[in-house]
């Protein structure tokens, strides 16, 4: 693996790790807030949800900037974007201003889920490519645990302290949008994009340095000649032709969500709660689910280039179904000591499959002039189904008894294992133009 590669793989998942600061770093200051402007519920929820709505909004849209104006240029923009908001934020005098500081970081976090995966993919050789795009999932679970970190060491630093804590994540953005200018366009969107063969000849010599001219010349020839196949046999993305990769897409965002993993992950202390557990041990139980996270994460990205995507799916369905088929038991028959447990395991089947395979295998299943828009669509589907998930859980845990809850999460894993199954390709180690032949869509 070229140093300058992952230099350059892990500058665009840096976007990532800002992703995950900036969602979870409000929980340190909400209850301040709160009580500092006597925000009723119903504004509250809207200052707390802001930040989704311009996520929502930026993963529909992020698709035409990084189409538009080019990977690099969209993913600087992101760290712009972050940085107003961190700063703005730090700054907020009041509801409306927080409410339009926060959406602005969640423009950057939606937009960051279309181009950073996407870019990775675009720049990296195909035996690395798993474990180079899985690179932004892992800076994601990262960014959550240092902002958990963040938030506990400046707790206690005066009555702005809520200030300091939304406010510090403009070091990191100032950081990432800086190492975005040592960064090159992708060789891909010059070359079918741009028009500019030239300017990709000379980014596929930096990627393969020790390769001749020659074999540098038949690549973006062959990038070229995908690109002119797909032009000419159909320009629109919402065609019959792509069937197949945008089925793939919505299908993996789908049940990547309705594994359950975010009702798990934002109402943690809730559900060992419900267990019979205090509310200290309750948050400590919490603080175990990030740590888990965090190292089966690095797990699936040790094994996603060994073992490719869909045996990884494969782990984590089984894992899954397991886990949650359990906790649902315990519920049912008031085992709850083995709720935890079962807790952690879910999430290390959600670390080593399911959170390490969606943006890779998003970024790679589309020809290279859809790439941004079938990356948009599956960070779309992501992001609604998130935001669905996070307002109706609360209303179904007090509605249905918490073992009917999972035992319906089991069953829709039981069904992705199907899915994985009939119609998940392997993509491990295919070229992105190689992979317009395997998908049949030329």
């Amino acid at each position: 693996m070229k140093h300058r590669i992952f230099f350059w793989s892990i500058t665009s998942a840096l976007s990532g790790f800002l992703f995950g600061f900036d969602t979870v770093v409000i929980s340190g200051a909400e209850q301040t807030i709160q009580s500092l402007w006597k925000l009723g519920p119903g504004l509250h929820g809207v200052v707390m949800a802001s930040a989704l709505y311009g996520t929502v909004l930026g993963s529909m849209l992020g698709g035409w900037p990084t189409d538009r104006f080019g990977r690099r240029a969209t993913l600087l923009w992101v760290g712009i974007l972050y940085f107003v908001s961190a700063v703005w934020s730090g700054l907020a005098t009041g509801a409306p201003a927080m409410i339009i500081a926060r959406f602005i970081g969640g423009l950057g976090v939606g937009i960051s889920t279309v181009a950073a995966p996407l870019y990775i993919a675009e720049i990296s050789p195909p035996e690395r490519r798993g474990r180079l795009a899985g690179l932004f999932q892992f800076n994601i679970v990262f960014g959550i645990l240092v902002a958990f970190l963040s938030n506990a060491l400046l707790a206690n630093v005066g009555g702005n302290a809520w200030r300091w804590m939304l406010g510090v994540e403009a070091f990191p953005a100032l950081l990432y949008t800086l190492l975005c200018f040592g960064i090159p366009e992708s060789p891909r969107w010059l070359i079918c994009r741009k028009g500019d063969r030239e300017a990709g000849l000379k980014v596929l010599k930096l990627i393969e340095p020790d390769s001749a001219q020659a074999r540098l010349e038949a690549h973006a020839d062959e990038i070229a000649a995908a690109a002119s196949a797909e032009k000419h046999v159909a320009s629109g993305f919402w065609t019959w032709r792509l069937r197949v990769p945008i089925l793939l897409a919505f299908l993996v965002a789908f049940f990547n969500q309705l594994s359950g993993i975010n009702a798990v992950l934002y109402f943690a202390p809730r559900i060992f709660e419900m267990t019979g557990l205090g509310g200290k041990a309750a948050l400590l139980q919490s603080v175990g689910i990030g740590v888990t996270n965090l190292i089966f994460t690095f797990v699936g990205l040790w094994l996603i280039d060994r073992l490719g995507r869909r045996t990884l799916l494969y782990i984590g369905s089984f894992g899954y179904i397991a886990s949650l088929g359990l906790t649902a038991w315990a519920f049912f028959t008031q085992h709850y000591a083995i709720v935890p447990a079962c807790i952690f395991a879910f999430i290390a089947a959600h670390a080593i499959g399911q959170g390490t395979v969606i943006w890779v295998l998003i970024s790679e299943i589309f020809p290279n002039r859809h790439r941004a828009e079938g990356q948009a669509l599956g960070s779309f589907t992501h992001w609604i189904f998130a935001a669905l998930l996070t307002t109706f859980f609360p209303k179904m845990v007090t509605a249905f008894a918490p073992g009917y809850v999972f035992l319906f999460f089991c069953g829709m894993m039981v069904l992705q294992l199907v899915w994985v199954k009939l119609w998940v390709p392997e993509t491990k180690g295919v070229s992105l133009e190689q992979m317009q032949h395997k998908l049949g869509i030329e």
